[in-house]
């Protein structure tokens, strides 16, 4: 479905001049065909990838139909609307979106998540709350202190509900929605999809519209991908280079571990780069601040684990560099998918050694597509280093001959950077 402007959806009025004074005229493709599906009061499975605006596609039809339904006073008025998110920082990015359609509709928010006090939350909730945004964890502490009650509740948004899956929040889920209304609208929102997300989508919805904008788990066509192939032990040197000579900042690193990512923003703050580690170790006061440091422009790296991969929105982030391939192949959809936001061009570039070979080939079948690699002049690999050749004819053997042959055949791309 397109679109040529958001004056063709269904949309109130306030809801309108704000897109206008925020400068937004077409609407993206997952917003064109969300909206009027949601308007419709419809089920949805929705997947689309990141950074192509799909929060807006389930935020301003909520709001909208909220608008209709607002007949009482804002302290009195029960929480209607719940958006589920695995992260404290898409928390945060997600009610930053609320707050900025929602301004001139007279609907109030509230954010619950870990980490932080829950008394100040508390104290948010009994001013009256329309549309809550949590983290399922918080959020059933809220449920069993008494603070909050979902039994009004008609409107259920799951965004990032693969992440959801993969960070073990089923049991959560599952005591979540023995206290919610059977009878609700229910939208799964994810830049990535799988067998376990369409399965969770058969016990939550009911006859859902399903929408797919781009071929599942694809990444947004303007993100220039490449893989360096360089040993492991100089893999911290090339990002060092690549942010100093080269000016690739600033950057979004990513490490599979804390303790690589302390350690490689150590390295970069000792040869003068302004970097920080940004992970799950950090206080949320911490995270925050890192965060707003990196939005300001104050630091050339960010050196961050998974736990940045989604809900860090950052228009002008033009550079995001894997340190190595991330354990579940879909994040690194969700990691490169942290610049090209937007429309705007962003580069990802993946280091790539000898060890991240199964990794690697699990990222290539969920795109479907072949990663060509190539070398970096001056951090060539040492192809001495490869194991010896398995005995013929085998699986392995195969694999480590056609991984020998690729490395060598792309030496003429070593210029390509």
């Amino acid at each position: 479905m397109s679109l040529a402007s958001f004056a063709e959806l269904a949309l109130s009025s306030p809801l309108q001049q704000t897109l206008k004074d925020l400068g937004y005229t077409a609407p993206t493709p997952i917003q064109a065909a969300a909206i009027p599906l949601v308007l419709t009061g419809r089920d949805l499975l929705a997947g689309a990838q990141t950074g192509t605006g799909k929060t807006a596609a389930f935020v301003l039809p909520i709001l909208q139909l909220l608008m209709v339904q607002q007949t009482e006073p804002a302290a009195t008025r029960p929480i209607r609307a719940l958006v589920l998110v695995p992260t404290r920082e898409l928390a945060v990015q997600v009610h930053e979106s609320v707050l900025r359609y929602g301004k001139e509709t007279g609907l109030t928010s509230a954010l619950v998540y870990g980490g932080v006090s829950i008394a100040a939350q508390v104290e948010a909730l009994r001013n009256g709350v329309d549309i809550l945004i949590a983290t399922p964890g918080r959020l059933l502490d809220h449920l069993r202190q008494g603070a909050l009650s979902l039994s009004q509740l008609t409107h259920l948004v799951f965004d990032e509900a693969d992440r959801m899956l993969d960070m073990g929040f089923m049991d959560e889920i599952k005591a979540l929605l023995r206290q919610i209304p059977a009878e609700r609208q229910t939208l799964l929102f994810s830049a990535t999809c799988d067998d376990n997300l369409y399965a969770l989508s058969k016990v939550l919805l009911r006859d859902p519209a399903l929408i797919e904008v781009a071929p599942r788990n694809t990444t947004a066509a303007e993100i220039e991908q490449r893989v360096y192939t360089v040993d492991g032990d100089r893999k911290q040197a090339l990002v060092e280079h690549l942010i100093k000579v080269k000016g690739y900042a600033p950057a979004l690193i990513f490490s599979r571990t804390r303790q690589g990512a302390d350690q490689l923003a150590q390295r970069l703050g000792k040869a003068g780069i302004n970097a920080l580690a940004f992970h799950g170790d950090l206080s949320q006061s911490a995270r925050e601040k890192v965060l707003l440091e990196f939005r300001a422009g104050t630091l050339q790296a960010l050196v961050a684990t998974d736990v940045a991969a989604r809900g860090l929105d950052i228009l002008d982030l033009n550079y995001v560099i894997n340190l190595e391939f991330p354990h579940q192949p879909e994040d690194y959809v969700h990691r490169i998918g942290r610049t090209g936001r937007a429309g705007n061009k962003g580069l990802a570039i993946t280091l790539f050694s000898q060890d991240d070979a199964p990794l690697l080939e699990k990222v290539e079948a969920v795109l479907d597509t072949r990663l060509p690699q190539q070398w970096f002049p001056g951090f060539e690999p040492d192809l001495t280093r490869f194991e010896p050749e398995p005995r013929r004819n085998s699986r392995a053997a195969q694999k480590q001959k056609a991984r020998k042959q690729a490395l060598t055949s792309n030496k003429s791309g070593k210029g390509k950077h």
